[in-house]
C-alpha cells in the first residue's frame, strides 16, 4: 500500500443520514477535525435515496427525531402521524443546517477502499473522486438498508422501457398514465409503492414470491393543538424511549397471554389492530415472538383481518401467509393496500412456483414461457440488509484482511459497533446491534453514535493511537447475540433478517433481539469497565 495521503483527518464519517449527522456534530464538538462523505448530493440517507412514491415513516414523526436537544425537536413540527418522505427530507435538511454541519460534508462521493495501515495505525480511504484520506478514525454511519439488490435477473439490460429498484428511484417526475407498469415484489416497500399508484397507472401487474401479513395504518393529519401536545412530552419520551424494548413510544405493558381470557387476548389484540400503528406487532403480547402456539393465535387473528377485506379466496391464498406467523418477518404499515387487489386494472402474479425467469426486451417473462409486457418495471427487491454496505465498501484491516471475504463466511461483530482486527473502525446500524424494524432507528442510532463518540473521547483523553475490539469480546457477543435470537421463532424463519434473501449469505439473525434497554445497558457496562474487552493502546 503506497499511496500518499492527499488530506488528513482525525476521524471520517461516511453516510449522511440519521447516525452520520449525529456523530459528525459529536466528534466536531470533541474538537476533531472530521469530514463526512457520502455518495448522494444531498443529506438524508435512506431519506434521500427512497423518494418512491408512498414512503413515509412506520414509526410515528414525534419518535423518528434526535433527543439530545429540547430546542431542535421542539423548532420542527410534524404534519401528520406518519411523515412521507418530502416532509422527512426537508427535516433532515434542517437538522443539517441547524447544527450547521454542512461546510464538513462531501456530497457525491463514494469510498472506493479503506485499509488500515499497521506501520502508521491509521486508515487510507480512497474515494471516487481520486481522494486519498488519512484518518485515525473511520465509522461507517451507511444504514442498515442502503445496499439494493438490483441486478437480479437476466436480461435486465435488454428492457426497452424504464427500470429502476426502489432506492434509487428518478429524481424526475415519473407519469404513469396510461402505462403498463409490473411491480416485482411486496414487502414493506413494494406494498407502499403499489397502494399509491394502482389509481395512476393504465395497468398493473404485482409479482408474488412471500405473502406478508398487514397492519393498517392510520395516519390522522396533526393539528396545532396535536403538535403542541406531543412536544409537550418531550422529557418523558427522551426518559422512556431509549429503555423500551424498540425503542418505540409503546411497550409490552398488557400483561401475560397465560393469564389474560380467551375474551380479553381478542380484546388486547383488537385495540391494538385499531390503534394503526406497529403496536400489536411489538406491544401486545412478548410472548408472541417465543411461543408456537400463541403466535399462531396472533397469526390467525391477523389472519381473519385479511380475510375480510381481500374477500376472494383466491386473494387470500396468494397475498395471506400460511408458513410463517406474524411479526416474524417485517411488518409493513399499509393504507387501503389490500383493497387494491379489487380493481380491473391490478393483476396479481404467483411468482412462488412460477419464477421469473429473465427481463425481455418487452418485459417480464415466467419459468414456464409467460411474458407480461411492461412500460416500467419497479423492483421492490431488498436489500443486502446489515451487511451490504460494509462488504461494498472494500474494507481491509490487519493482515489485509477483507472484511468482505470473512463476512462471506460468518458475519462477526462485537456489539455492532466494532469488529476484531479492525482498528479504529466504528459501525454503526450494523449486524448484531438492535437496527431496522427491531427497533426505531433514531433511538438505537442516536444511542450508538454517543456511544462510539464517548469511546473515541475516553481513548485520545488516554493519549491512544487505536481502539480493537478483541477476539474475546467479539466472541462474547456473537454467543449473546445467537442465545439469545435462537430462543425466537424469527431465527426458524427465513427472511431478510437472516440473510435468507441473499444468496449465500451466512444465516445469523442480522438485528439483536434482547431488546433496545438491555443493549443499551450492556453496552453501558462495557464503557464503565473503561472499555473492557477493547484494546486501547
Amino acid at each position: 500500500m503506497s499511496s500518499t495521503a492527499t488530506e488528513t483527518y482525525d476521524a471520517i464519517v461516511v453516510g449522511a443520514g440519521v447516525a452520520g449527522l449525529y456523530q459528525l456534530h459529536q466528534l466536531r464538538n470533541q474538537g476533531l477535525k472530521v469530514k463526512l462523505v457520502d455518495a448522494a448530493s444531498d443529506v438524508g440517507g435512506t431519506w434521500y435515496w427512497n423518494r418512491y412514491p408512498g414512503a413515509r415513516f412506520d414509526s410515528e414523526g414525534f419518535i423518528y427525531q434526535y433527543l439530545f436537544s429540547e430546542e431542535l425537536y421542539k423548532q420542527w413540527s410534524w404534519s401528520e402521524r406518519f411523515p412521507a418522505q418530502p416532509e422527512i427530507e426537508r427535516w433532515l435538511q434542517y437538522i443539517t443546517d441547524k447544527l450547521e454541519l454542512r461546510k464538513d460534508i462531501q456530497f457525491d462521493t463514494t469510498v472506493t477502499s479503506a485499509h488500515f495501515n499497521e506501520d502508521t495505525e491509521r486508515w487510507l480511504v480512497k474515494t471516487d473522486s481520486g481522494e486519498d484520506i488519512d484518518t485515525q478514525f473511520l465509522i461507517s454511519c451507511t444504514g442498515m438498508l442502503s445496499a439494493p439488490l438490483d441486478n437480479q435477473f437476466d436480461g435486465q439490460d435488454s428492457f426497452k422501457g424504464r427500470i429502476f429498484h426502489t432506492a434509487r428511484w428518478p429524481r424526475d417526475t415519473i407519469d404513469f398514465t396510461g402505462k403498463r407498469v409490473g411491480v416485482i415484489g411486496i414487502g414493506a416497500t413494494g406494498i407502499q409503492v403499489i397502494q399509491t399508484i394502482a389509481d395512476k397507472v393504465g395497468h398493473m401487474s404485482v409479482f408474488i414470491r412471500t405473502p406478508q401479513y398487514v397492519n393498517m395504518m392510520k395516519n390522522p393529519k396533526y393539528s396545532d393543538a396535536d403538535v403542541q401536545q406531543y412536544k409537550a412530552n418531550f422529557k418523558k419520551m427522551q426518559e422512556n424511549l431509549p429503555h423500551s424494548f424498540s425503542g418505540f413510544n409503546f411497550d409490552h405493558t398488557n400483561g401475560n397471554w397465560a393469564d389474560h381470557t380467551p375474551e380479553k387476548r381478542e380484546e388486547v389484540l383488537e385495540e391494538m389492530w385499531q390503534d394503526g400503528s406497529l403496536r400489536l406487532w411489538l406491544a401486545s403480547y412478548a410472548e408472541m415472538f417465543f411461543d408456537q402456539e400463541v403466535n399462531d393465535q396472533v397469526s390467525e387473528f391477523v389472519r381473519g383481518k385479511m380475510r375480510e377485506r381481500l374477500k376472494d379466496p383466491k386473494l387470500c391464498d396468494m397475498l395471506i401467509p400460511k408458513d410463517y406467523g406474524f411479526g416474524l418477518h417485517r411488518v409493513p404499515l399499509e393504507s387501503n393496500y389490500l383493497e387494491v387487489y379489487h380493481r380491473d386494472n391490478v393483476e396479481p402474479v404467483s411468482v412462488k412456483d412460477n419464477p421469473i425467469k429473465r427481463i425481455t426486451p418487452e418485459g417480464i417473462e415466467l419459468a414456464d414461457g409467460t411474458t407480461y409486457e411492461c412500460d416500467i418495471i419497479i423492483m421492490a427487491t431488498g436489500f443486502d440488509a446489515g451487511s451490504g454496505a460494509l462488504t461494498r465498501m472494500n474494507v481491509h484491516g490487519r493482515d489485509n484482511r477483507s472484511l468482505t471475504d470473512q463476512w462471506k463466511e460468518e458475519i462477526r461483530i462485537a456489539y455492532g459497533l466494532a469488529v476484531h482486527g479492525y482498528p479504529n473502525l466504528f459501525t454503526t446500524g450494523a449486524p448484531l446491534a438492535p437496527s431496522a424494524a427491531l427497533c426505531n432507528m433514531t433511538t438505537c442510532l442516536q444511542q450508538q453514535t454517543e456511544w462510539i463518540s464517548a469511546c473515541i473521547e475516553h481513548a485520545r483523553a488516554k493519549g491512544a493511537k487505536i481502539v480493537e475490539a478483541s477476539r474475546e469480546l467479539e466472541d462474547y457477543w456473537v454467543e449473546h447475540h445467537d442465545e439469545t435470537a435462537n430462543a425466537t421463532l424469527v431465527s426458524k424463519t427465513n427472511s431478510w433478517y437472516m440473510g435468507s434473501n441473499v444468496e449465500g449469505k451466512p444465516r445469523r439473525l442480522l438485528s439483536y433481539i434482547g431488546g433496545v434497554g438491555q443493549y443499551r445497558q450492556k453496552c453501558n457496562e462495557v464503557a464503565e469497565q473503561d472499555y473492557k474487552g477493547f484494546i486501547i493502546q
